[in-house]
């Protein structure tokens, strides 16, 4: 009987590279579901479920994703186990488990306290705005220069409450913005994927 030898955590893909890979930050578990740091992993599920699939646990990799098609695009999902302050950890070995090296292919779906509440806009590289999801990200890939997808959550009251307020689960009336706001961001990750990210800004950002 052979013995197959187990790849490494994060080793390069074997297969067919993804044409896009889409990570939703957030933080995993149930007492964090519903918060406003959770906006981008919202998005995330969204698109899996629009396309038939579903975030699932895979060995060896510290996330929950899946593989689906986008009009004939091969368009990686995923939502990071670890905690948003080391997303970055996580995001280097989904890029090499999906083979990404271009970062114009890498969608991060995130939380934005700089847009008004249920805002979406896409960009390219920029300033992390205190994110520590992205901070981690950037650690990891040395570069900023990845897509994103900006959820607005809106400013909390006081600035002292900043932390309190992005792990709070919204009232009534912003849950349902942010839960617009996560198709717009699922529609926004279909666009880049179908299209193209200047498409997609051009769509999105002058609403």
């Amino acid at each position: 009987m052979s013995l197959r030898r187990r790849r490494p955590a994060g080793a390069p893909r074997t297969g067919t590279p993804a044409d896009l890979l889409v990570v939703g930050l957030g933080n995993p578990g149930e007492s964090y579901a519903g918060t406003r740091h959770n906006a981008g992993a919202a998005a995330v599920e969204v698109l899996a479920k629009r396309h038939g699939g579903h975030l699932r646990r895979r060995p060896r990799l510290p996330a929950l994703t899946d593989e689906v098609r986008i009009e004939g695009r091969r368009v990686a999902l995923a939502f990071p186990e670890t905690y948003m302050n080391v997303s970055g950890e996580a995001v280097r070995k989904l890029m090499r488990r999906f083979g990404i090296e271009d970062l114009q292919r890498l969608v991060v779906i995130h939380d934005e306290l700089d847009l008004p509440t249920g805002r979406v806009q896409v960009r390219v590289g920029g300033g992390l705005a205190g994110h520590n999801g992205l901070r981690s990200i950037r650690d990891h890939l040395r570069a900023t220069d990845f897509v994103r997808i900006r959820i607005g959550i809106g400013r909390p009251p006081s600035a002292a409450a900043g932390a309190d307020y992005v792990l709070s689960r919204p009232g009534s009336a912003d849950r349902d913005t942010l839960g617009a706001a996560a198709v717009t961001a699922a529609d926004a990750a279909e666009v880049i994927a179908t299209h193209g990210v200047e498409r997609a800004m051009n769509t999105f950002n002058v609403r």
